[in-house]
């Protein structure tokens, strides 16, 4: 069976260079691409776009309610995702796959902000949901991150983690 190559996506391709300068240390830049692309694309355009959008922008704010605003964002655009638009995106994405990261970023950020009640319900949601992660560098790294996060939650830590995606 051959993959068929999935059609340029515009929105896609500026997400992509955002994240790129992101990660390259320009975060000012990144989130300020990041959020006129979440204006054009609307809080009612394609659910794929709005979770990646905001998947992406949670992890530019150094502030865990500015983070926590972005991730709740993202949860709900994956409701209304289906695995058939993500796959037009890439064929092995799946939307069930999504929710273990989006529940481990909710219940990190309301750790932060030291909800930890409302953190361990998201990461007790987490640790469900992370069956369906297949066993590649992602999945490990999402398992540890869970796990961590855990926790820190049961230690009613606030200090954000080490290994934490993070802004400037």
């Amino acid at each position: 069976m051959t993959s068929k190559p999935a059609a340029p996506d515009p929105t896609m391709e500026a997400i992509s260079r955002a994240i790129e300068l992101g990660r390259a240390g320009d975060v000012d830049t990144a989130r300020r691409q990041l959020v006129d692309l979440w204006q054009e694309v609307g809080s009612s355009g394609d659910p794929f776009h709005r979770c990646t959008l905001a998947h992406y922008l949670a992890d530019l704010y150094n502030h865990p309610a500015e983070a926590l605003i972005w991730d709740i964002r993202a949860l709900d655009a994956a409701a209304s995702l289906s695995d058939e638009r993500a796959q037009a995106h890439h064929q092995s994405l799946q939307v069930d796959g999504f929710y273990p990261s989006l529940h481990l970023n909710i219940a990190d950020n309301l750790r932060l902000l030291s909800a930890f009640d409302a953190a361990a319900k998201h990461i007790c949601a987490a640790e469900e949901r992370s069956e369906v992660l297949s066993d590649d560098g992602y999945a490990r790294m999402t398992r540890t991150a869970i796990v961590e996060v855990r926790a820190a939650i049961d230690r009613r830590e606030t200090a954000r983690r080490d290994s934490a995606p993070g802004g400037s």
